[in-house]
């Protein structure tokens, strides 16, 4: 949570001085010769998303601007079937970097083969299009998770702070590599930069560890609504702000909890709004937990940045006790899933305050950091929250009602 970043610059100046006067000899002059121009290939990716309705998103980045899409089928040998990134109005995805393609009607439970595939667009006339070369992945796999299985299994990560190496760390201490999806609870960042940054310090170890294989879902945390890349931040995913989704037997729910300052902060120059974002937020809750899905569900746990409570008295922390605790009390949320605070925390419920049990993930610093890991089945839920060092901290275990 610290704002004070250090300049991530280096600047490199050569000369020949003389005296107090800086010359360049002739015989050392330097003639600026283009490099050879960089060949066209995949930047980052694949990656994959999901909301878990029998349908996968994966996206990927290229270096330069082309059309592409993903081969897929049920065999190795037999990618049969091909699907395209939809644009809107009849246009297919196409003349940019960025390739988000979404596979449909997925079998439950199935193992898919798939591989991405590019076509540089070399030139974009009105009339006359001129593509360049073709790259592809290699074959990957992933199993579309069946909605109505009996256990889920998922780890949760937070606050990592720019600490790219955090990532595959964090996921070596626990030895099960089989979840249904990694979750990423805010603070990934400082702050948007660029798109270099969102490979460099998430995609690219993401995919180097898991992401080819098993969907993470994110949640942006305080720090990705800052810098001047933060409005472009959101196209690199599936989706960061809120929303429901039911795995197995747990109805999830993700909430988007802002900014913890006051939007008339002078930091934010009068272009954010995010109270009436949250107003809007616990509009959607109170639907949400009065939906069937959600009550039905064995388990309901909300996974949110910011904590309910328990964060310290900034306006976006108070902002959310007073939106969100109330629902969470009357939805009888059996779990919650916060950051933020970077102290390692487990609460249990409290009759007169928190009716929910809050974990809260810790970091961003070695010996700080954790991951937690969530099993669930349709009559007990089980939280472990391990450190850095690899022990556990931190534990919670609820029974079906």
């Amino acid at each position: 949570m610290n704002e004070n970043q250090s300049n991530r610059r280096g600047f490199l100046k050569a000369g020949l001085t003389l005296g107090a006067t800086t010359l360049v000899a002739p015989a050392m002059a330097i003639t600026n010769v283009p490099a050879e121009e960089e060949g066209f290939k995949i930047a980052v990716g694949p990656y994959l998303q999901t909301n878990f309705n029998n349908s996968m998103t994966i996206l990927w980045l290229t270096n330069k601007n082309a059309a592409g899409w993903v081969e897929f089928g049920e065999q190795a040998e037999q990618l049969s079937k091909k699907a395209y990134g939809k644009a809107e109005l009849g246009l297919m995805q196409a003349n940019s970097k960025l390739n988000v393609v979404t596979l449909k009607n997925l079998k439950p439970g199935t193992k898919y083969y798939y591989k991405i595939v590019s076509k540089e667009i070399k030139d974009f006339q009105p009339y006359k299009l001129t593509y360049g070369v073709t790259v592809n992945s290699a074959v990957e796999e992933f199993v579309n998770a069946d909605r109505a299985k009996e256990e889920i299994s998922f780890l949760m990560m937070n606050d990592t702070h720019d600490r790219p190496e955090s990532i595959p760390q964090l996921l070596a201490l626990v030895p099960d590599k089989k979840q249904d999806f990694i979750f990423f609870n805010g603070d990934i960042f400082d702050y948007q930069t660029d798109e270099k940054q969102i490979i460099e310090h998430m995609l690219q170890p993401c995919v180097d560890s898991f992401a080819k294989h098993t969907p993470f879902i994110y949640v942006r945390g305080n720090h990705e609504t800052r810098g001047k890349f933060a409005r472009e931040f959101p196209q690199y995913y599936m989706h960061v702000g809120h929303t429901a989704f039911t795995l197995g037997p747990v109805r999830f729910v993700i909430l988007d909890t802002g900014e913890d300052k006051e939007d008339a902060h002078p930091v934010y120059a009068d272009i954010v709004d995010f109270d009436d974002y949250r107003v809007q937020q616990a509009e959607w809750l109170k639907t949400e937990i009065n939906s069937k899905e959600f009550k039905k569900a064995p388990f309901r746990v909300v996974m949110m940045h910011i904590p309910p409570r328990f964060s310290g008295d900034a306006h976006g922390p108070k902002h959310c006790t007073e939106l969100f605790e109330p629902l969470l009390n009357q939805g009888k949320v059996d779990l919650v899933l916060s950051g933020h605070t970077h102290k390692y925390m487990v609460h249990q419920p409290d009759k007169a305050l928190n009716h929910y049990p809050l974990i809260i993930g810790g970091g961003p610093r070695t010996g700080t950091r954790t991951i937690t890991k969530i099993t669930a089945d349709r009559n007990k839920l089980v939280a472990s929250m391990i450190d850095d060092s690899g022990k556990e901290v931190g534990a919670y275990t609820a029974l079906r009602k």
